[in-house]
């Protein structure tokens, strides 16, 4: 946790610092300060949700055994790389609708790529979940109906890949983030009904039913959740839209 927030705080740092001064050493020095926390960021999260996926050394009275050196293990290590690339190509994607001219070209050049990469990467991914932690993937055995799921990532993926082909950089965005919904969806249903499973005693797992809020609680959250997310909503689509159109680079640019 204290590693994100590092990540996090140098991130924003290094936006509020970069303009600060015209030299071209100290622009880059805190360029590379921010792509190195933002690859941190992805690879921590990335680690986090594999760590969720594998097992987690959890006792019962809810703590966590854990080590930061035990915490970066193969399994979630490569899904903290896989992370990396799938934010990277739908980052990518995102650019070809926002930069110009030769940062263009390089978009275009380098897409392709990080979505194969991506691709490969999921797919070791799946492998070495079905191998190496069925109970991930033991309920789309039991119910083989579930598969629709992942499949739909799939397809939202090769749709995405097929627009960027075409150049209609807003169609791929969106199924970009429909298949990430997607992975997202397809893990939870294979945890289902785990939040946190435990390597030491599957009786110490923290689930939907053992860590849920009382009813009160979750009915006042629910409501508050109902009113707030419209504005949430709103707010993010009148960003996107006030700052639409590609981004024209003058001698007063950041």
């Amino acid at each position: 946790m204290m590693l994100v927030l590092l990540v996090l705080i140098l991130r924003t740092v290094a936006i509020e610092f970069r303009s600060k001064r015209p030299s071209p050493a100290w622009r880059g020095t805190w360029d590379w300060v921010f792509f190195l926390s933002s690859l941190g960021i992805a690879l921590l999260l990335g680690v986090a949700f594999g760590n969720i996926m594998r097992g987690v050394e959890l006792d019962a009275s809810g703590n966590l055994q854990n080590n930061l050196i035990s915490l970066l293990n193969p399994f979630s290590l490569l899904i903290g790389v896989t992370t990396i690339f799938m934010l990277a190509a739908h980052g990518a994607i995102y650019l070809s609708m926002k930069v110009s001219d030769d940062m263009l070209v390089r978009d275009k050049r380098w897409l392709p790529r990080l979505m194969i990469i991506f691709f490969v990467l999921n797919t070791l991914v799946v492998g070495a979940t079905v191998f190496f932690h069925p109970s991930v993937s033991e309920r789309y055995f039991q119910q083989p109906w579930l598969v629709i799921i992942p499949a739909a990532a799939l397809l939202a993926l090769v749709i995405a890949w097929l627009m960027v082909r075409r150049e209609r950089y807003f169609v791929a965005f969106l199924f970009s983030s429909a298949m990430i919904a997607g992975l997202l969806f397809s893990a939870a249903v294979g945890l289902y009904p785990n939040l946190l499973t435990s390597t030491l005693n599957p009786a110490y797992n923290l689930t939907i039913f053992n860590s849920a809020s009382e009813a009160n609680t979750l009915t006042v959250m629910l409501i508050i959740a109902l009113i707030g997310m419209p504005f949430v909503v709103l707010y993010t689509a009148g960003v996107y839209y006030f700052f639409r159109g590609r981004v024209q680079l003058g001698s007063q640019s950041y």
